[in-house]
């Protein structure tokens, strides 16, 4: 008997779908070893086909693409590159062997997750969002389970098959590191407020214009410090616009290396309401005013902020009014610190520490259900191995 459980994630396009799947496949690795094979698949020329492989996971590209939001002759050509990705999903299933696919989201997870239920493999899907996808409530249907961040969720899914597994993250978000040297790492002073203003590593337009907005009159005042990161993506501008301006309590870049830093550092956090910085956030226990993209599909990004904002776990402002009006709501946040102090404790309340031990144990016990012989033979080898 091959006593190696075979098993495929998928998800990709951006970092929200990449590294839940590869903290899952780190969860499997931990407690599988040798036992347990692994193969990403992905859609070709996004982030994860360079991201994953320099993390050491073998990947198969899909010619998947997603649906353009504008009139675009490419969405004419996108029922072909979905019937394609299907059929070459169903090629890399049936040579890899897989026991179970277990899909994350994004462009490449519907062609993968079809391919494997209409070959009989067991699938398990990772919903991040407090609103389903389109794609997530149709592979839903027949999955045998559905990993999700957010209570509520029996309107998508099938109630019995739901478990609360929270979302897989990657990296130290541990509220016990230390603030001094965060504030040091940052160039910034005790005793002085620290907002982390923060919008995904390519950067987001609103933030960004917000701080264009406010940075004359938040350096002037120097009520508060602001850890600025601009994205990539907006750098070059935001390089140009501080030019010959005061940058007293500022630290602004492209990327920020040390995120659990700059948690440490922050008082407040003003970010975009992906499913990936609602968790970080809760993580870190830090009280959070959200500022919804309405750039995303079904409005998810308010759907999972309102989650929180109902649970008096963080605030909210309309993407339309953040520009002008988030710092003065910034201020005025920072000048109540018992309700800071009570933000932070119900986010907090909200964190899954072991989200991604929680979702590599549903997909063990689905293999369990369905390949219960080379289940338990793997395990017992682990077993072994670890004693």
């Amino acid at each position: 008997m091959d006593e190696q459980l075979k098993i495929i994630l998928s998800g990709g396009g951006t970092g929200g779908h990449i590294y839940p799947a590869v903290a899952v496949a780190e969860a499997l690795k931990r407690r599988l070893g040798e036992g347990v094979k692994i193969l990403f698949v992905g859609a070709r020329g996004k982030m994860e086909m360079e991201k994953v492989p320099a993390l050491g996971y073998d990947i198969v590209g899909l010619p998947v693409a997603g649906l353009q939001r504008r009139l675009s002759l490419r969405n004419l050509l996108l029922p072909f590159k979905v019937a394609q990705s299907v059929r070459m999903a169903a090629r890399t299933i049936k040579q890899f062997g897989a026991d179970v696919v277990v899909g994350f989201g994004g462009y490449a997870s519907a062609p993968v997750l079809w391919a494997a239920q209409r070959r009989g493999v067991p699938t398990v899907i990772q919903e991040q969002n407090s609103y389903a996808g389109v794609t997530n409530k149709i592979v839903g249907r027949r999955a045998r389970r559905i990993c999700v961040a957010y209570q509520g969720m029996e309107r998508f899914f099938p109630t019995e098959r739901i478990v609360l597994t929270g979302n897989p993250l990657r990296g130290n978000f541990s509220t016990a590191v230390d603030r001094g040297e965060a504030l040091q790492y940052f160039g910034l002073k005790e005793g002085v407020p620290v907002v982390l203003v923060v919008g995904g590593s390519l950067g987001t337009r609103t933030l960004n214009e917000m701080m264009k907005r406010w940075v004359d009159d938040i350096t002037a005042k120097g009520d508060m410090q602001v850890i600025w990161q601009t994205g990539k993506y907006y750098a070059p501008e935001m390089e140009a616009f501080m030019a010959g301006r005061s940058n007293r309590g500022i630290w602004r870049g492209a990327f920020i290396e040390r995120m659990d830093l700059a948690y440490a550092a922050a008082d407040l956090v003003v970010s975009r309401s992906g499913a990936g910085a609602v968790s970080e956030l809760c993580l870190a226990g830090k009280p959070a005013l959200f500022v919804p993209s309405p750039n995303v599909a079904e409005d998810h990004q308010t759907a999972n902020a309102l989650a929180l904002v109902d649970k008096e776990a963080a605030d909210m402002i309309p993407d339309a009014v953040a520009a002008e009006r988030a710092i003065p709501l910034v201020r005025r946040m920072l000048s109540e610190p018992k309700r800071l102090r009570a933000l932070s404790a119900n986010i907090g309340a909200l964190a899954i520490p072991d989200s991604a031990d929680r979702v590599a144990g549903e997909i063990l016990k689905v293999l369990e259900e369905t390949r219960p012989a080379a289940a338990a033979a793997v395990e017992n080898r682990s077993g072994r191995a670890g004693s």
